[in-house]
């Protein structure tokens, strides 16, 4: 079965990432398509990029890079849970990107993104380009949290009919896509 790393992308001490990611990796536990890690940006503790060489090359020196590395290199497919600040993606995420190029290449990312008024679209749209540039295959369905509307006073997500199967059409998707460009992370 391929494996999806699903990605909290927020560091602050304050997030709500953490809690919708443990919702969205339940989900795909139950949704059945992959074997689910969640990974915490917040715990790995990537430093600011700090790698002598470009990403590019491979040629990692730092241990925290190789442990990325390998980490990212294991993943099949990837859902980045991601919140919008100031209509943009965050720095901790942008940053884990850079940290690596290979590894992220011919691999389909989902979105559940978070945020006020546009639910963490618009960071969705900022940060497409940027995994393109990865060689990744953003999906086209995606989940969006509005913050006033689906999280309640304790700071519990609100799981509706609405919001299981947007994942459920995004999970789907993922599945496909994996399958699809399987082949071409074989070795040439």
């Amino acid at each position: 079965m391929p494996t999806l790393k699903v990605i909290v992308a927020s560091t602050r001490p304050t997030r709500i990432g953490r809690t919708i990611g443990d919702w969205a990796a339940a989900h795909a536990v139950r949704h059945g398509g992959f074997d689910v890690e969640l990974v915490d940006l917040a715990e790995v503790g990537l430093p600011f990029l700090d790698e002598p060489e470009d990403a590019t090359t491979g040629r990692y020196v730092h241990q925290h890079t190789k442990d990325w590395s390998a980490r990212i290199d294991a993943a099949d497919a990837f859902v980045f849970v991601m919140p919008e600040y100031n209509y943009c993606f965050n720095a901790p995420l942008k940053n884990a990107l850079d940290f690596l190029y290979r590894e992220w290449a011919h691999k389909p990312v989902g979105f559940v993104s978070y945020g006020g008024l546009s639910g963490g679209l618009r960071a969705v749209e900022m940060i497409k380009p940027v995994l393109v540039k990865l060689r990744m295959v953003p999906a086209g369905n995606a989940v969006a949290v509005f913050r006033r509307q689906m999280m309640d006073a304790n700071g519990r997500l609100i799981v509706d009919d609405d919001l299981t199967a947007s994942a459920d059409g995004m999970l789907d998707e993922l599945r496909r896509l994996t399958e699809a460009l399987s082949a071409m992370r074989l070795p040439a």
